[in-house]
């Protein structure tokens, strides 16, 4: 287990065997920081879990090949083709001759607006699909909550890893590796936060029906969570943040800044910056 002691961002650490977790974090004021993490099974046929965000391409792109080597991946599995997801895919499919790139049709249409992915390289996998990556299985799964209709999550029954993408997504204090570095307020106040930011549709759902998704997606038995924009969940912090999921239906959504907020921000900035004001 990482602590705040050791934890420094762009550096990979484990979070089971054979598996790394490479964080990165955005600073998002008056919210404090957002996780934008990234992660790399390093079995027999090693597999990148999302290619980082673009505004910290060489610094990811190091630490990605500090613990592999680009001709050793096989397998590319983007989660979805937002830019904090797939910033750096093109970078990492020229340095990655061997690997297959594991997307969806949606995908590769909607990433055909900036660039022409190679289809030969390409294999689909959609929600309940398995991969064999040589000394184990993995099993793609659309999760709970999404902000892009591509997303799937990605389970290692191996070391029951649980990439969950954006669901369990919560704003930080600090940036921290292990959720359970957070007091219990903030880790509540986090996911029911960070779950209304990325699915804000969620206050249409239906509770019986959406428990009923969340349910499937606890039954994959996960041990270990890891995600985009969650510090690593684990132990009894798995099961409460799937109670707190299953609560999102029923709660108001999250008012948004507005233009009054904004003025606020960039006024206080300009007083700050100007010297000899008090």
């Amino acid at each position: 287990m990482t602590t705040t002691e050791t934890f420094e961002l762009l550096e990979p650490y484990p979070i089971a065997e054979e598996t790394f977790v490479i964080p990165w974090a955005l600073e998002a004021p008056p919210m404090g920081h957002f996780p934008m993490n990234s992660m790399v099974i390093r079995g027999s046929e090693p597999v990148l879990v999302d290619t980082g965000a673009p505004a910290v391409r060489a610094r990811w792109l190091d630490a990605v090949w500090s613990i592999v080597d680009p001709l050793d991946v096989r397998w590319v599995f983007l989660t979805h083709d937002d830019r904090d997801h797939a910033g750096n895919l093109l970078p990492i499919l020229a340095a990655c001759p061997n690997a297959t790139l594991l997307t969806t049709w949606f995908s590769l249409g909607r990433m055909a607006e900036e660039w022409e992915t190679p289809l030969e390289r390409c294999r689909f996998v959609n929600d309940g699909d398995t991969i064999d990556v040589g000394d184990r299985t993995l099993v793609a799964m659309r999760p709970p909550l999404f902000d892009n209709p591509t997303t799937r999550a990605l389970f290692d029954p191996a070391t029951s890893v649980l990439w969950a993408v954006d669901t369990f997504a919560t704003n930080l204090p600090a940036p921290v590796g292990e959720i359970g570095e957070l007091g219990d307020g903030d880790f509540r106040d986090g996911q029911l936060f960070g779950g209304r930011l990325v699915a804000p549709w969620t206050a249409w759902l239906d509770s019986e029906r959406f428990g009923a998704v969340v349910d499937r997606f606890s039954s994959l038995g996960a041990e270990v969570i890891a995600g985009c924009h969650t510090p690593v969940l684990r132990g009894p912090r798995v099961a409460e943040a799937f109670d707190l999921l299953r609560r999102l239906p029923d709660i108001e959504p999250w008012q948004e800044f507005t233009q009054t907020d904004l003025d606020a921000w960039m006024a206080a900035a300009e007083q700050a910056a100007t010297p000899g004001q008090s």
